[in-house]
């Protein structure tokens, strides 16, 4: 039943993206950054409501209370696809640091496009940094929530990798907070994996900070990301 399960969810999953896609690509060019974040948003809520609804996967939240109304950097653990998706509705508006290559992909990556994101080249890490704080303040002056995964790359369900500075030294020089975030997604949705297990994603909002030394504050998130696994 779990491989069933996978295999409705991936047919409703894949099928609505693309058209949603579509949609966004049609639509997109003619309405405004706010509307278009707005209108993208529909669909990553229909993909949580139908992950639940074919693979008993329930998503709960942690810490709302603790949600700025203010802009901020927001850093999350990184474990697969899910969180890529989720954030886009859970704040509003949202810019995702992300590898420019996901751009490329036909439809899907053209309507990314359009909610300008901070699109990075991997294989340049210095040049990426600096366009990341480029960018990123870019954005936080213009308002926007900017989501960053400090691990950089996909980690295995139950662990934590090293968390690069770069995010919280945006955060201290536009002088805004960071909102630690930690989630076990890998725990249902496992990276490049093709089961989906039936379970609760559990998203845990931290309490928002302001950064004073970079480094000792990449150490902290993690540390606090890491209890919270361990829990």
């Amino acid at each position: 039943m779990i491989y069933l399960r996978s295999f409705v969810f991936y047919i409703g999953y894949l099928s609505s993206g693309v058209l949603a896609s579509i949609v966004a690509c049609l639509v997109g060019p003619f309405i405004s950054l706010n509307q278009r974040l707005k209108l993208f948003s529909l669909w990553p809520k229909f993909a949580n409501w139908f992950l639940h609804a074919t693979c008993n996967i329930k998503v709960e939240i942690i810490g709302e209370e603790n949600l700025p109304k203010e802009p901020c950097v927001v850093v999350s653990n990184h474990q697969g696809q899910w969180e890529t998706f989720s954030m886009q509705y859970l704040f509003h508006p949202l810019s995702t640091l992300l590898k420019r290559e996901l751009l490329f992909i036909p439809l899907w990556g053209w309507a990314m496009s359009m909610l300008n994101p901070i699109a990075i080249n991997r294989a340049k890490p210095k040049e990426a940094i600096l366009q990341t704080l480029k960018e990123g303040s870019d954005r936080l002056s213009k308002g926007m929530y900017v989501l960053l995964f400090p691990e950089g790359t996909r980690v295995k369900a139950g662990r934590v990798g090293k968390y690069a500075r770069s995010s919280f030294e945006l955060a201290k020089r536009n002088q805004v907070k960071v909102l630690p975030l930690c989630h076990n997604s890998g725990d249902c949705w496992p990276a490049h994996r093709f089961i989906k297990k039936p379970g609760i994603i559990t998203l845990n909002i931290g309490k928002p900070f302001y950064v004073e030394d970079s480094k000792r504050s990449a150490e902290d998130v993690r540390a606090w990301v890491e209890k919270n696994l361990n829990k």
